[in-house]
């Protein structure tokens, strides 16, 4: 039972939240949600902060050369966080993970956002957790916050798949304290399952929700250069090109010669019965079903993975089903994750209007949360990190 003081809180901040309004609240909470709503836009943290700075910088891990933003507080920094874009032609530079990324270190977390070719490129694979690793290294490599701040990573959408591959590795595993997922996956299967079809399932029952094009087009760019016809590729590339432009572009003129290899991925696109999803995968080239194993974290022992998980999906997500995150907080350890489940978070996007913000700002607690000291020792990675 709630004490007095706590009943009061709440009679008093509740009919703000729900009027849509949390100007009034003084709660860090509150003033994250503002700035993250405000973007390039005046806030109250940014009259009361200063600016952090940020610069690109470049570091090698044994051989391999990485470019990174790196945005630093203007007060002692807290904890570390690696922020991993979604699939995205702006990449890093995309305007929500900028604003995102200024808004952590206002509160006062180092944030390394780490190029990612691949995600450019609309590609998603699972070999880009090489990447993140690195970064994290690199990260918890700098003398920015003490040996006892808590260092994560975080990452948006597809991108969350390769991040939870990376914090699973056994070299940074013991030292990966939480990891801040926004609409992700847990199976490779279920998700090609929404997308295609719009079909998921809760609770035994199959529940339909419109499914965005846009995670269906990614999947054929994803898997282009695993077509082994060049007139396939640029056929394919001309179609997701068409249909990401128009969803109601007709395509028949480019369908019409594939081989059987990219027939058997124009068949599991059009499919609209979500129990046949399984057989049309199985038909899939060998290439693209190897890459999507190494993907699915629903076959991964995830009882290695040591990282405390926060976990945002919106409830109207329409490229990844929010049954995917509850999957994935049901799949690890009790009390490892926090889970969220918010309307108005249409994927990773904020629709302010319909946000349903009590449960934003809790989320936001728990990120917040990351930056008490876990008293432990960190882990040296000087000897492979070259500034």
């Amino acid at each position: 039972m709630m004490n007095t003081s706590a009943r009061l809180y709440f009679l008093f901040v509740t009919p703000f939240i729900v009027a849509g309004c949390v100007m009034f609240l003084q709660t860090e909470e509150a003033l994250l949600l503002e700035d993250l709503a405000a973007g390039n836009e005046v806030s109250r943290i940014k009259d009361r902060t200063p600016t952090p700075t940020v610069r690109t910088i470049e570091y090698k891990n044994l051989k391999r050369q990485y470019q990174a933003d790196l945005y630093q507080p203007g007060e002692k920094s807290l904890a570390g966080i690696v922020l991993i874009p979604g699939v995205a032609q702006h990449g890093r530079d995309d305007p929500r993970l900028v604003t995102f990324a200024n808004t952590l270190a206002r509160f006062r977390f180092v944030v390394l956002v780490p190029e990612i070719p691949n995600l450019r490129d609309l590609k998603i694979r699972a070999e880009d957790s090489q990447t993140i690793k690195d970064a994290f290294k690199y990260l918890a490599s700098q003398n920015d916050f003490s040996s006892q701040a808590q260092i994560g990573i975080g990452a948006f959408s597809y991108a969350v798949g390769p991040a939870i591959l990376a914090a699973l590795d056994p070299t940074i595993r013991d030292k990966v304290d939480f990891i801040l997922s926004v609409g992700g996956y847990y199976n490779i299967e279920k998700t090609i399952t929404y997308f295609t079809t719009g079909q998921f399932r809760y609770q035994n029952e199959w529940h339909f929700l419109e499914p965005n094009a846009y995670g269906k087009w990614v999947f054929v760019l994803s898997n282009l250069e695993r077509l082994s016809d060049p007139i396939d590729k640029e056929n394919f590339r001309r179609i997701a090109q068409r249909k990401m432009n128009n969803p109601n572009a007709i395509i028949d003129d480019l369908t019409i010669n594939l081989s059987p290899e990219a027939s058997s991925i124009l068949m599991l696109l059009q499919n609209q019965d979500p129990e046949l999803t399984s057989n049309l995968i199985l038909g899939l080239p060998a290439a693209i079903r190897i890459d999507l194993s190494a993907l699915d974290l629903s076959s991964k022992d995830l009882n290695q993975l040591k990282a405390h998980l926060i976990l945002l999906h919106g409830t109207d997500d329409n490229i990844i089903p929010y049954t995917e995150s509850i999957a994935l907080a049901n799949a690890i350890a009790e009390n490892q994750a926090e889970l969220f489940l918010i309307d108005g978070l249409a994927h990773v996007n904020l629709h302010p209007q319909k946000l349903d913000k009590w449960i934003m700002l809790r989320a936001i607690e728990a990120l917040l949360k990351m930056r008490e000291s876990k008293g432990s020792d960190s882990i040296d990675f000087s000897d492979e990190i070259i500034n």
